[in-house]
């Protein structure tokens, strides 16, 4: 589920997840109604919500644990696979620590770990790796890709990261205001505009609008702060480049880069109206 902030991904996960009931319609999830039963979507799925403050008072190793014998685990089975998943992470070293004394990346990759223990068949992860550092962030993914493998897990990704959204996934559902406003994998949402080619250019300070071209080109331009975002037919972007970098527009341009388009310029030509809530990072 794609999408910036407020566009609804988090609410629609809260009613999969049998947290919150829908207004209207239905939720199946492997042949189970999760609006008329509720309490069953804790059997099938593993949930990892945007804040988990539940385990905080835990240790690490404690906290995955607790969480394997909840989902029903003997303790040795619970403890084995709480060693598997720590290892894995490369969180036994601090597996003795406090998730609350732990920092933001830390304790939210603890809070991953406790997920994966108990094995569940669809896997809920919304906005996982907010706040990890790179080699976190792999070794998420690593993990995730590892159960779709291995033991045919389905997962459900929320995120507003349109670089893990265009990697990591095999369809995306797009979402804006709280409509689904396209679903398919990402080189096909690409395919939508794939006569674009997405032109970004840099400004040392200010744009010189008083080049003619240059005032032309700040129509079409997206603008944030200094840097300018156009939306361009190939020959349209050849032109583009060519006015700032062969003529008096040079000595203001700070960088320039052309590229095809993104999964964020899919969401825009799409209509999605609220570009400010997705990131690169």
């Amino acid at each position: 589920l794609l999408g910036p902030n407020g566009a609804g991904k988090s609410t629609l996960v809260r009613q999969l997840t049998g947290l919150l009931r829908p207004d209207r319609g239905s939720v199946e999830i492997l042949g189970h109604d999760i609006v008329r039963h509720p309490e069953r979507a804790a059997r099938l799925l593993a949930y990892l919500g945007q804040e988990s403050t539940a385990l905080d008072e835990l240790t690490v190793s404690l906290a995955a644990e607790t969480t394997g014998r909840l989902r029903g685990l003997d303790a040795t089975r619970a403890r084995a696979e709480r060693d598997a998943v720590l290892e894995e992470l490369g969180l036994t070293p601090i597996a003795g620590r406090p998730l609350k004394k732990l920092s933001g990346g830390q304790r939210r990759l603890a809070t991953f770990a406790a997920v994966l223990v108990g094995e569940r068949p669809l896997l809920v992860l919304d906005e996982p790796t907010t706040g990890m550092d790179p080699v976190a962030r792999r070794a998420v993914w690593s993990a995730v890709d590892r159960r779709r493998a291995e033991h045919g897990a389905t997962v459900l990704l929320v995120t507003h990261n349109v670089i893990e959204a265009e990697t990591v996934l095999d369809r995306v559902a797009v979402l804006d205001r709280g409509r689904v406003i396209a679903c398919d994998t990402p080189a096909g949402l690409k395919e939508r505009v794939a006569g674009e080619v997405r032109v970004e250019l840099v400004w040392r300070e200010r744009a010189p609008l008083d080049v003619p071209e240059v005032a032309v080109l700040r129509e079409r331009a997206v603008e944030t702060g200094r840097r300018w975002t156009l939306r361009l037919a190939p020959e349209e972007a050849r032109a583009a480049v060519a006015t700032v970098t062969g003529g008096a527009a040079f000595a203001a341009l700070d960088d320039f880069t052309l590229a095809t388009p993104s999964l964020e310029d899919v969401y825009l030509a799409l209509g999605g109206a609220a570009r400010q809530g997705l990131v690169k990072a």
